[in-house]
């Protein structure tokens, strides 16, 4: 009885052995996909980091663009204002000749 007794005592010590090892099987692969997980989140936020860093560096150009395209728009609102003075000066020339012209005329006849 005693021998069954330590049959019985070495069967169970086995068995939570076994038991155990099982335990630290999940644990250990339970650890190794967190692991694998914070890794994937770390890379991943490395790379939000790297998009964050080229929109901003994306928009400081278009910033700069923006800004040279109002300077333009500046100067090209000048351009037709002194556009428009030539174009009335030109018009009254035409006028004036116009009258010059008939004046002419008049007299030459």
């Amino acid at each position: 009885m005693a021998a069954a007794a330590a049959g019985s005592a070495a069967d169970v010590q086995a068995r939570f052995g076994h038991s155990v090892k099982g335990l630290l099987t999940e644990k250990v692969t339970s650890c190794g996909t967190d692991v694998i997980a914070l890794t994937k989140q770390v890379l991943k936020g490395s790379r939000s980091a790297e998009f964050l860093g080229q929109a901003a560096r994306n928009m400081v150009m278009q910033e700069d663009a923006i800004l040279h395209s109002e300077d333009s728009l500046r100067k090209m609102a000048i351009i037709t204002t002194h556009l428009q003075y030539q174009q009335e000066a030109i018009q009254k020339n035409v006028e004036q000749s116009s009258n010059l012209r008939d004046q002419l005329r008049h007299l030459l006849k």
